[in-house]
């Protein structure tokens, strides 16, 4: 089956004849019918990466791809998934990358591009995975990063739109300070063991991404090269009192992206918008999502 990995774990039922002319990642999904139960595994290369599936499959309605924060999980998301399901009607698939819930451990340390290796290598045969057809990307912190990446370097006509809350495109000053901060609370309060409850090897949840980004190296991570071969519209949502990045990251976008760029500024909110104001962050997403599945969004 073109582009998925034969160690992908994966029913496939009702094989068909495929024409070679059919286009590139249609392949799958004409020649295979795909069944997701709601909850499993996706062995992508070496790593076993846990899933939700919500609402319909991927072969019956567009689907809403969730991409977690850095120190996030399939889990963390909490009951926003479900939220968004109701309101959109998508099928709503959340992942653990590796490192991270119930995944199998990262190798540590990360490579400094870990994010670009997820969006280039991990992210495209996850999607040939569970059969998409077409859908959205919806990233969180790191995972936003990683959706603006892949929605650059994979011209990928399955992707529809991409949603971005509290994105980076570079690192600056308080992403650093923030991030140190947060190294000391882990080593020295009770937020190891909080983090604990959803990931199964918290160290290595915990230290696969701090190191990465307290690597004086990481200073030169720089990922707006990619911004402007966005050809789908894009939504980015921030936290007016985000501690781990400015506006300078909405300016960025909107300075290289030629794709239309909504953007959604929450007074008094930090880095999490979809926990501290679920119902503004649910109402701004869902009805982008809508408008571009319906083919209403800006083009």
């Amino acid at each position: 089956m073109a582009g998925l990995d034969p160690a992908i774990h994966v029913f496939a039922a009702n094989k068909k004849d495929v024409d070679a002319r059919d286009k590139p990642g249609h392949d799958e999904c004409e020649s295979y019918k795909m069944i997701l139960s709601s909850t499993g595994f996706l062995t992508i290369n070496a790593a076993d990466l846990e899933y939700r599936m919500l609402g319909p499959a991927p072969d019956q309605a567009p689907t809403i791809v969730m991409l977690h924060e850095g120190l996030g999980s399939a889990a963390l998301w909490g009951d926003f998934p479900e939220q968004l399901q109701a309101a959109t009607g998508a099928g709503i698939l959340l992942y653990s990358r590796a490192g991270y819930g119930a995944s199998t451990p990262a190798k540590l340390p990360r490579p400094l591009d870990y994010m670009q290796i997820e969006a280039i290598d991990v992210l495209p045969k996850l999607l040939d995975a569970i059969g998409l057809r077409r859908g959205l990307l919806l990233g969180h912190s790191d995972g936003a990063s990683i959706a603006a990446i892949h929605a650059g370097a994979h011209q990928d006509h399955r992707v529809q739109g991409v949603v971005m809350i509290a994105p980076h495109f570079i690192v600056e000053d308080i992403s650093v300070n923030s991030i140190a901060e947060i190294r000391k609370a882990y080593e020295t309060t009770e937020l190891k063991a909080k983090l604990a409850r959803w990931h199964h090897n918290v160290d290595n949840a915990f230290y696969g991404w701090n190191d990465a980004w307290l690597d004086p190296q990481f200073r030169h991570w720089d990922i707006s090269e990619y911004l402007a071969y966005i050809r789908v519209p894009v939504a980015i949502l921030q936290g007016a009192d985000d501690r781990y990045g400015t506006i300078r990251q909405i300016e960025i976008a909107q300075q290289e992206c030629y794709c239309p760029v909504d953007v959604t500024m929450l007074p008094g909110v930090g880095h999490s918008p979809h926990r501290e104001a679920s119902a503004a962050t649910l109402e701004t997403i869902a009805e982008f999502a809508n408008a571009v599945l319906r083919g209403e969004a800006r083009t």
